[in-house]
C-alpha cells in the first residue's frame, strides 16, 4: 500500500458506488449488483478490475455505449444444454450474472452446459462469475474476449487479446478453489494502476506503440502487453477468442473495440460460461471431500522455508478479504479524486 492511498470502509465504498450507479440510470438491483461485483474484487485484492474501472464505466452509462436497460435474450439453444444469448450491450456486470445463472441452470438438468453470450461489454473479473457455479456445487469454467492489446515479441502491433480465464470448484472450507488468469504477464488494469501511482513497470510486462521495451506504465498502454509464457500464452489467448468471439457469432480479434480508446462505442464483447456438476459422476458431498484431499496433498508439499504453506488458488484472495474486511480497501489518492469529481459532476453530495 503505498503512502498516498486510503483506507476505505467496505460498507462506505460500497454505498458510494450504489449512489453512482442509481444516478446514471441503472435499476436499484443492477445498481447494488454492479457495486457489490467491483468491491469485491477489490477485496480479493485484484485492484485493477475493481473500483479502479468507475470512472470508465459510468462514462460509457451516460453516453449510451453500455445500456441501462438491456434486453437479454436467447438466440439458440433454450432448451439445450448449450446456449447462444445476446447481452444487447448491458453492462458487463449484469450480463455475466446473467449468462452464469443461465448456465447454472442448465446444469442443474443436463449435468453440464456452456451458455455462450455476444455483444455485451467488460465484466470485471472473470472469477465473479466462476465462483458463482461453485456456491453451487458445480465447476465452473468462465472465459471472454477483448480487444487485441498482446503482441509476441517482434510484432509491431498486437495480435490477440489478454483474454481471462477462471475456473472454480466448491471446498468444504472458508474459500472455493478458484483461478482467474489473463493471459498476458499482467492485466492492463496494472498498467492503470501503476499510473495512478506514479510507480514504474517491469520490462516484461509491456512494449510501446513502436514495439520497443519500456518501464513506463502509459507507454505500455499506449503500446501492447506481451503474453504470459510467450507462445502458450499467445495460443491460449487466440483460444479463448473461439469458444467466445468466434463461436457465438459476434465480434473476434480486431472487430472488437477498447472502452477506453472507443468510450462511446459497445465493446461487442463475447463471454462463455460453462458448468460441470458432480452429480453426474458422484453424490457432491463426495467431490467436495475429494477436492479437499487434493487440497490437503498440496499443502503438505514441503517447502524450503519451514515456515511457509504453499497456498491452493483463492486462498491468496481469501486472506486479502479477512484483511480488507477489517482495515478497509486501499484505494489511491488520485483514484479517490476521480472518484469524488464523478459524484461532483453527478451532483450528488456524497464523497469518499
Amino acid at each position: 500500500m503505498a503512502e498516498s492511498d486510503k483506507r476505505i470502509p467496505v460498507r462506505e465504498a460500497e454505498n458510494f458506488l450504489i449512489d453512482i450507479y442509481r444516478e446514471v440510470g441503472l435499476p436499484d438491483g443492477d445498481a447494488i449488483h454492479c457495486a457489490k461485483c467491483a468491491v469485491q474484487t477489490n477485496l480479493w485484492g485484484v485492484d485493477s478490475h475493481g473500483i479502479l474501472r468507475t470512472p470508465i464505466y459510468v462514462e460509457r452509462l451516460r453516453n449510451g455505449a453500455i445500456k441501462n436497460h438491456p434486453q437479454i435474450k436467447t438466440l439458440k439453444g433454450g432448451d439445450k444444454a448449450m446456449e447462444l444469448m445476446d447481452g444487447d450491450s448491458g453492462h458487463g456486470y449484469v450480463v455475466g450474472r446473467t449468462v452464469m445463472n443461465r448456465a447454472i441452470e442448465k446444469a442443474r438438468n443436463y449435468g453440464t452446459a456452456a451458455v455462450v453470450v455476444r455483444n455485451s461489454n467488460h465484466f470485471g473479473a472473470a472469477s465473479l462469475y466462476a465462483r458463482m457455479a461453485a456456491e453451487e456445487g458445480m465447476i465452473g469454467v468462465v472465459a471472454t474476449n477483448v480487444m487485441p492489446n498482446i503482441g509476441m515479441k517482434g510484432n509491431k502491433k498486437p495480435s490477440t487479446g489478454n483474454n481471462p480465464i477462471a475456473m472454480a470448484a466448491p471446498l468444504s472450507g472458508e474459500f472455493p478453489f478458484s483461478l482467474d488468469i489473463s493471459l498476458s504477464a499482467v492485466a492492463g488494469g496494472k498498467l492503470l494502476l501503476a499510473s495512478k501511482k506514479g510507480e514504474k513497470i517491469p520490462t516484461n510486462w509491456a512494449v510501446t506503440k513502436e514495439g520497443l521495451e519500456t518501464d513506463d506504465p502509459d507507454e505500455g498502454f499506449k503500446g501492447f502487453l506481451l503474453p504470459v509464457g510467450m507462445h502458450k500464452g499467445f495460443g491460449l489467448s487466440l483460444f479463448v477468442d473461439v469458444i467466445t468471439g468466434v463461436l457465438s457469432g459476434g465480434a473476434f480479434n480486431r472487430e472488437l473495440k477498447s472502452m477506453y480508446k472507443h468510450s462511446q462505442d459497445p465493446s461487442l464483447t463475447s463471454h462463455m460460461c460453462a458448468v460441470f456438476n458432480p452429480d453426474v459422476f458422484m453424490e457432491k458431498d463426495e467431490f467436495v471431500e475429494r477436492m479437499d484431499e487434493l487440497s490437503v496433498r498440496v499443502k503438505q508439499t514441503p517447502m524450503v522455508n519451514p515456515d511457509e504453506t504453499q497456498l491452493i488458488p483463492g486462498e491468496l484472495e481469501w486472506k486479502t478479504e479477512q484483511q480488507r474486511q477489517k482495515e478497509g480497501i486501499p484505494v489511491p489518492a488520485e483514484l479517490i479524486k476521480d472518484l469524488n469529481k464523478l459524484a461532483e459532476d453527478l451532483q450528488l453530495e456524497i464523497s469518499l
